[in-house]
């Protein structure tokens, strides 16, 4: 080869690789490096705002009960087991009676008594032989001798723990022979088709939620559980519980799946209210905005460019988030691959992404 052929061979190598090279970028990154990403278009469609909390089977007011004896005593008989069912009236426990039946005979005496000296002092009065200071005196012996007697009396009763309601036994910690007093619950009885839920949600969530509003239940502490069935709040607490600073929410399921148990743990979706035409995107297309606050979208206009855009979020749900401001219907936003773009880059769009 000449010396003039060998210099255009060498001239025409840069031009060969510059071409190669390109040839290269748009194979690797798409059309001229755009960055390969997956689209969605944000929707109008009706969404439900949703409360999430974890919730605990309690029993339902006025279908529980919780016995003790009426006083110091020993416990002389127990007729029933843990888990048994009883019916209204049925006799629970039994306790030694000789000291309220002799609590019973005093306080009837000292009422007797009581009633004679009032009448006495009465008519003493009437004569003019006594003030009328010593027959108040002695109305107010009778009406302490009165409240004494119906003590003794209710007492006396209570001797023998009977069912105040139908239901199970779920908790019984009473010994044959053991010494018992007024302050130690004995025995629980709860009805186990009048049980309820009740959440724990945070103040600024119970501000949202209201009566009547529905729930879904499912087991265990994760949305991931069996589906136990829907119902609806049925009151909401007034008041921050002092040692949780969680606000009550108690719910009644209707027809559940199966037989909910005394203290187990439940999840619910409290549905507080249903946009009809609200914004929602996939949530993958949601971006922490810089700082940490807040969130941000990647939205491609007609030059497939992708630009960043401050959105405020009002709920969402395990596929998508309600847009409330920043985004309109029909805007396409980067969903898969949003993480990894920068403002103003160029994308090669996949096919949107169904929701």
């Amino acid at each position: 080869m000449s010396r003039f052929g060998l210099l255009l061979a060498l001239a025409a190598l840069p031009a060969g690789c510059r071409v190669r090279a390109s040839a290269d970028e748009t194979d690797a990154g798409g059309v001229h490096g755009a960055v390969a990403v997956q689209t969605a278009a944000a929707t109008a469609q009706p969404f439900a705002r949703v409360v999430r909390a974890i919730g605990t089977v309690t029993p339902r007011p006025g279908r529980f009960a919780e016995l003790a004896a009426p006083g110091p005593t020993r416990v002389a008989r127990i007729f029933v087991a843990p888990d048994q069912r009883v019916a209204a009236g049925d006799t629970l426990i039994e306790f030694e009676r000789a000291p309220f039946d002799a609590a019973a005979q005093s306080a009837a005496t000292a009422l007797a008594t009581a009633q004679r000296n009032y009448t006495r002092a009465a008519r003493l009065v009437q004569a003019g032989i006594l003030p009328q200071k010593d027959s108040d005196q002695a109305a107010s012996e009778l009406a302490q001798a009165q409240v004494a007697a119906v003590t003794a009396r209710r007492a006396q009763q209570l001797a023998t723990l009977r069912a105040p309601l139908a239901g199970v036994v779920t908790r019984m910690t009473a010994v044959l022979g053991a010494s018992v007093d007024v302050s130690q619950a004995l025995i629980q009885i709860a009805d186990p088709s009048a049980l309820d839920v009740v959440f724990n949600v945070s103040p600024a969530d119970a501000a949202m939620i209201d009566a009547g509003d529905s729930v879904a239940v499912t087991a265990g502490e994760s949305a991931a559980g069996d589906p136990l069935g829907s119902g609806t709040v049925t009151g909401v607490a007034a008041a921050v519980d002092s040692l949780t600073r969680a606000v009550a929410v108690r719910a009644r399921l209707r027809h559940p799946a199966r037989a909910l148990r005394l203290g187990e743990s439940l999840v619910g979706r409290i549905v507080t209210a249903v946009v009809p035409r609200a914004v929602t995107v996939p949530v993958a297309a949601l971006v922490p905005a810089a700082g940490g606050e807040g969130f941000q979208v990647f939205v491609v206009d007609s030059e497939q460019v992708a630009h960043v855009r401050p959105v405020t979020v009002g709920g969402r749900s395990e596929v998508v988030a309600e847009i409330v401001a920043g985004l309109a219907a029909g805007e396409v936003v980067v969903t898969n691959g949003a993480y990894g773009i920068a403002d103003g880059a160029r994308v090669a769009r996949a096919p949107s992404t169904s929701r």
